[in-house]
């Protein structure tokens, strides 16, 4: 019986650490460890797979903080401040897969295109607007609808200039088709990892190092405008009513960003879901992603 039970401690140890960590980046308006959101999608990914680490990511010192920080923060200063800390936690240097969530999609993408160690494995990017956001905000998350509200005027107002672009992160990925030369110009985040200003080869590299970048789009979504962003699809330049996909736009047919090479070599993955942004089962969460952090 001794031996038994030494033999199971020991096959249960290997598939500790056999779990490849994860790590978490939420959404605007959310926080690292919401019991609603984040602290929850934590703990199913812990219960079904023993052993995991799990990182959900804090920018600042509390949750308040945090959530703040989702708006006001700087995306580039934000980005810098998690390689920082997968730089220095024990637990990643193995490699890790990332799970971003709307806006913390497409922020994980920057670190996979930016820092490189410890290395990522695999990318899922549920509702993030890799292609940007435009005349959105129809809704705003949790008790936030006021800053939304003060969002979309300011946006409306600037979202192009200096000191909008530097203090709110939604304007680092505002997306105007109908100002596409003032977005490659003046947007300090998104235009630059979509390589919109030149081809900066190490970003590049570093996004097909990726085994997987699996991409989650909503197919009844409100939030993201327009979704197929969601999918690295957006507006035919010029005017915001016909959209195209990831296939038809200049970052695919010119291979920018490596994306028409990985997905030639089954690296990209586009899944839908039937729902509202961020909506959906857990279920279909345990059916459809777990198998991709296993």
């Amino acid at each position: 019986m001794a031996a038994l039970r030494v033999a199971v401690l020991v096959l249960c140890l290997r598939c500790a650490a056999a779990a490849v960590p994860l790590v978490i980046w939420h959404g605007m308006g959310d926080s690292c460890c919401n019991p609603q959101s984040m602290g929850y999608i934590k703990k199913i990914v812990e219960n079904k797979i023993p052993g995991i680490y799990v990182l959900s990511l804090k920018i600042g010192n509390n949750l308040i903080q945090d959530m703040e920080n989702s708006f006001f923060m700087n995306v580039n200063d934000q980005v810098r401040e998690v390689c920082s800390q997968l730089a220095k936690d024990p637990h990643l240097k193995g490699g890790y897969n990332a799970m971003g969530f709307s806006q913390g999609g497409q922020f994980l993408r920057a670190v996979a295109q930016r820092c490189p160690s410890p290395p990522m494995l695999n990318l899922i990017s549920v509702g993030g607007q890799h292609q940007g956001s435009v005349y959105g905000f129809p809704r705003c998350p949790g008790e936030s609808s006021h800053i939304c509200d003060w969002i979309r005027k300011t946006l409306d107002l600037g979202a192009y200039t200096q000191a909008v672009q530097a203090h709110l992160a939604q304007a680092e990925y505002w997306h105007d088709p109908l100002r596409e030369e003032d977005y490659r110009k003046n947007s300090i985040f998104l235009a630059d990892i979509n390589q919109e200003r030149g081809i900066n080869e190490t970003y590049k590299k570093n996004l097909m190092a990726l085994k997987k970048f699996v991409m989650v789009k909503f197919l009844n979504d409100t939030m993201v405008d327009p979704p197929i962003s969601e999918w690295f699809g957006f507006y035919k330049s010029g005017q915001a009513k016909e959209t195209i996909p990831l296939k038809e736009t200049s970052l695919y047919t010119e291979d920018r960003l490596g994306l028409q090479e990985m997905d030639k070599a089954g690296k990209l993955v586009f899944l839908g879901v039937k729902g509202d942004h961020l909506h959906f089962s857990e279920e279909w969460f345990y059916t459809t992603i777990l198998p991709f952090l296993q």
